[in-house]
């Protein structure tokens, strides 16, 4: 079970169309490089869960590629077959996120609203209900318009100044990590990592969203905040509807790019978390020493923390058990195998208490304590 999901999604705007293309050509290029026993593919493949979604929004493509490319509007075909931009409509889980860090709440899967599924469209549902039932570990989703590697968060805390385009970095507590990922992306880039592309500059080829513009309810967040996998945003193509002719020079230019940026979920720690029997235990928190962003296991106790060079103080806890916290060191190759036998808790039998001495004693153990979770619940 110790093998991560990766996914691309493209297409997710239906008039950006180089991602759909190149995701068709990378999974012929994955079979038939496999048959051929690549040994770089066939390692890739049997190490790697590689999910692939050509395209998200297929109605918006129809309706751009029957204006071709040579008469394509900016945003013809851009939203779904409803008129909606589907990455603007995920549930906003960066508004919660910056309230509950205020009130030390939890910082990874944020639950959604309770009327989630009446706000969003078929393809955002089904999307999240796909990236439900899998424990994906690293994602990128492949939009045009621009040649630049985009990566959390896309919304800032700050958005009374929207109307002024006012810009605000805005990182998560995994920054670094992420901007590595992108470096990955746009140094395997014929011309990406260059920075000038489309009349922007944008150093390294990468940017943090928000200190681009400011985006809510997207996709690359929502993934971030709500589950285990780190999502990129992959601007590919400075013409959102290139020509046939210039697709094999895209394909080239993204070849290299797409394999490595797979490569790149095998780094970190990963391991299994288990009780004293050795059954996996699903759920439970992985917490790294001065990153404040858990992730969970998976539903056979399996995990994945994604983590640049260096040594780190882990901890796996789980309801019902002792937490455990390891010292490991994650090396620049393949990811460290660490795994967490959990002990049951002790429960004490009412007799083994000590009995309250005093009315005062009493009265303090009376009062009620209101979890987090239903106080940040009250806030909508």
């Amino acid at each position: 079970p110790v093998e991560p999901e990766f996914k691309y999604v493209g297409n997710m705007h239906g008039n950006e169309v180089l991602g759909r293309e190149l995701l068709l050509q990378l999974s012929e290029f994955l079979c038939e490089e496999y048959r051929r026993g690549n040994e770089r593919i066939t390692r890739l493949i049997h190490d790697t869960r590689i999910h692939i979604m050509p395209s998200m929004n297929p109605d918006g493509y129809e309706v751009a590629a029957k204006q071709g490319p040579d008469s394509n509007g900016y945003l013809t075909g851009r939203n779904n077959a409803n008129g909606v931009d589907l990455n603007r409509n995920f549930p906003d889980l960066n508004t919660l996120m910056y309230y509950s860090r205020e009130i030390s709440g939890p910082n990874h899967h944020i639950p959604l609203p309770d009327n989630w599924k009446s706000q969003v469209e078929p393809e955002t549902l089904a999307v999240i209900q796909w990236i439900s039932s899998y424990n994906f570990v690293l994602s990128a989703n492949l939009h045009g318009g621009a040649v630049v590697a985009n990566y959390p968060y896309d919304k800032s805390q700050d958005q009374r100044f929207r109307s002024h385009r006012r810009t605000v970095n805005t990182p998560t507590p995994d920054d670094k990590l992420f901007q590595k990922l992108a470096k990955t992306y746009s140094y395997a880039h014929s011309w990406m990592h260059r920075g000038w592309n489309c009349g922007d500059y944008f150093a390294d080829g990468i940017t943090n969203g928000a200190s681009w513009y400011s985006l809510s309810k997207g996709m690359q967040d929502f993934n971030y905040l709500y589950t285990n996998c780190f999502e990129i945003t992959l601007e590919l193509s400075c013409n959102k509807f290139p020509p046939e002719e210039d697709l094999e020079r895209q394909w080239m230019a993204n070849r290299e790019a797409l394999v490595a940026f797979i490569e790149e979920v095998h780094q970190g720690i990963k391991g299994m978390v288990s009780d004293e029997n050795n059954n996996g235990i699903a759920g439970a928190v992985i917490s790294v020493q001065g990153i404040s962003h858990d992730i969970t296991s998976g539903d056979m106790g399996d995990y994945f923390r994604l983590l640049l060079p260096g040594t780190y103080t882990v901890t796996a806890s789980a309801e019902g058990y002792q937490p455990l916290t390891v010292t490991t060191t994650v090396g620049p190759a393949a990811p460290s195998l660490v795994h967490f036998q959990l002990k049951q808790e002790v429960v004490r039998k009412p007799s083994e208490r000590k009995a309250s001495g005093t009315r005062s004693n009493n009265k303090a153990l009376q009062k009620k304590v209101v979890p987090r979770a239903t106080r940040r619940g009250t806030q909508r």
